[in-house]
């Protein structure tokens, strides 16, 4: 009840709150004396409150009586106020004063200020008060875990939750709603711009008073369990589980000091996507087939290309859904590890502690795996590795940051790797990139310019044997005329003439010539297919591509 009853006791004594005989009654009874005090004889909550306010040095408060806004009493978070039983009653801009009933506990006074990141002012308050707020604030205890832990619920908490609580709840709702790929958290000079990551497409969604961010920014860390709320100079990572009605949800928070606050990034990892399969991503029938027999190949290396935020690891792991079979034994190497795939070992980078992708893919090696993926070959030692592990016998799977796909040969060259074992190990590289796919409900018939037309370097008289859509807007797309995206790809395969030609030391171009002539589709090429088959549009893939003069 108190973190010391029999000091409390004492000076309930000293100040005559209660008698000498009634303390030993109490002790003859076992139990608290306090409770016993407080029920048996005239002792109230506020006499306790009162005694120990003087004896602290600090002001009784009449939390009861009180009006507190909502801004304030939002700037501690559940959490941290049911932990401490701490109530934020005035905020001067300076001091923040919290209510607490208990002074002498001192791991509470000490912890408190660094906790919450502010300097405090503390007042004394009764329990009833602490429990009364806390419960008509924060809700019942059993309703405010909302979406602090895997498997909670996005929507459904009660009116009486904390306006942060349902700030924040509403946050992560509307996003999941909108199918959003990342949240954005700002702080600005006077204010919090919020953001959502749409299609690919940073759109503003709401601005708050500044004032709001410390709250926002600990109510996140605190759901993410791992972050820390009295760090604010240096970046944090942490982790959300949350659940949207049947569908799992993670999300990858990621907290960065800048001149205005903490900025929030939280990249939204929907585990729904671990069922796709390679015609969800945008693969045509005919690259689907030449894809699935690539990557059924019992060894060599097939990389998947491109720049930041193209697809690439969900390419890997669409792979992956495809080859997992009880027969086969898979083992990933990830920073960070994005989705959990059931049936196969995955395996987390942790370079302050040595865990390299270096370190990591040498130790997978010896549990004798079939197929290995790699998040990114970022450096030699990866790449040699990789390289060895596809020439004895296992298939590797991993990402690389080049424009297209032949270009991958040159940089893994530059990096340190024979042109020899490149030829070698190397199977198929696949360059992609996303475009947004045209709005299912209100897309409709269009016509090219001739701009397009000739920027594309179509045919005008195939234009005919196409379905050629355009985007129009409506409420299913926000007005935007897309939703969601697909991949354009582009799929160079290594076979005996390219191999001589790497090890020929042939330039890129000569390699994409050569490729060409062996029937590659450019990424441009492919994502004029996705305009002909009314996919997406023109002004998408012009965006995405260059040209293919090449």
């Amino acid at each position: 009840m108190f973190s010391n009853e029999d000091y409390l006791v004492d000076l309930l004594l000293e100040a005559g709150a209660a008698s000498q005989e009634q303390v030993d009654e109490g002790r003859s009874r076992g139990g608290s004396v306090v409770e016993y005090l407080l029920s048996d004889t005239e002792l109230t909550e506020r006499t306790i409150a009162e005694v120990l306010a003087a004896n602290a040095g600090i002001e009784f408060y009449d939390l009861a009586e009180a009006a507190i806004p909502p801004d304030v009493a939002g700037t501690v978070p559940d959490d941290i106020a049911r932990r401490y039983r701490a109530v934020p009653v005035a905020d001067d801009g300076v001091y923040l004063t919290v209510a607490v009933d208990d002074p002498f506990n001192f791991e509470t006074m000490d912890s408190l200020p660094h906790v919450i990141g502010r300097e405090l002012m503390f007042v004394c308050a009764t329990q009833g008060s602490i429990d009364d707020f806390l419960k008509q604030f924060y809700g019942a205890e059993e309703d405010t875990s909302g979406l602090d832990v895997a498997g909670s619920e996005v929507e459904g908490d009660s009116e009486s939750d904390a306006p942060i609580i349902k700030l924040v709840q509403n946050l992560l709702a509307e996003a999941l709603k909108m199918r959003a790929s990342d949240i954005h958290i700002e702080p600005l000079e006077t204010s919090v711009r919020i953001r959502y990551r749409l299609d690919g497409k940073l759109v503003e969604v709401a601005n708050h008073p500044k004032k709001l961010l410390p709250a926002i920014v600990a109510r996140i860390k605190v759901m993410s369990g791992s972050m820390s709320i009295a760090e604010k100079r240096l970046p944090q990572d942490g982790r959300i589980q949350l659940k949207a009605g049947e569908k799992e949800v993670d999300l990858r928070v990621s907290s960065v000091p800048s001149n205005h606050g903490e900025s929030i990034v939280m990249r939204i990892l929907d585990k729904s996507a671990l069922v796709l399969g390679l015609p969800e991503l945008g693969f045509f029938s005919d690259d689907q087939a030449t894809f699935e027999e690539l990557i059924g190949l019992p060894d060599g290396i097939i990389l998947v290309t491109g720049p930041t935020g193209s697809g690439k690891t969900t390419t890997l792991y669409a792979c992956l859904n495809v080859i997992n079979r009880p027969d086969r034994k898979i083992i990933t190497v990830e920073d960070p590890v994005e989705y959990e795939l059931p049936g196969i070992n995955q395996v987390m980078v942790k370079a302050d502690i040595g865990m390299t992708f270096a370190a990591a893919l040498r130790a997978m090696l010896r549990q004798a795996p079939n197929i290995i993926m790699i998040g990114e070959i970022r450096d030699a030692e990866t790449a040699n590795i990789a390289i060895n592990a596809a020439l004895t016998g296992h298939l590797v799977l991993s990402t690389l940051h080049t424009n297209d796909a032949p270009s991958a040969v040159a940089r893994l060259a530059d990096i340190g790797i024979k042109r020899f074992l490149i030829a070698s190990a190397v199977r198929a590289v696949l360059a992609q990139r996303l475009v947004r796919a045209l709005c299912p409900v209100c897309k409709a018939p269009a016509e090219l310019t001739e701009k397009q037309i000739r920027s594309l370097n179509m045919d005008p008289t195939r234009l005919s044997e196409g379905t050629i859509m355009g985007p129009v807007g409506c409420e299913k797309c926000r007005g935007g005329g897309y939703r969601g995206r697909k991949g354009i790809f582009e799929l160079f395969q290594i076979d005996d003439q390219v191999r001589h030609m790497i090890n020929e030391n042939l330039t890129t171009g000569q390699l994409r010539r050569r490729a060409r002539e062996l029937g590659m589709r450019s990424l441009r090429e492919d994502g004029i297919r996705k305009i002909m088959a009314g996919i997406t549009s023109a002004e998408e893939v012009m965006h995405v591509t260059m040209s293919d003069s090449d």
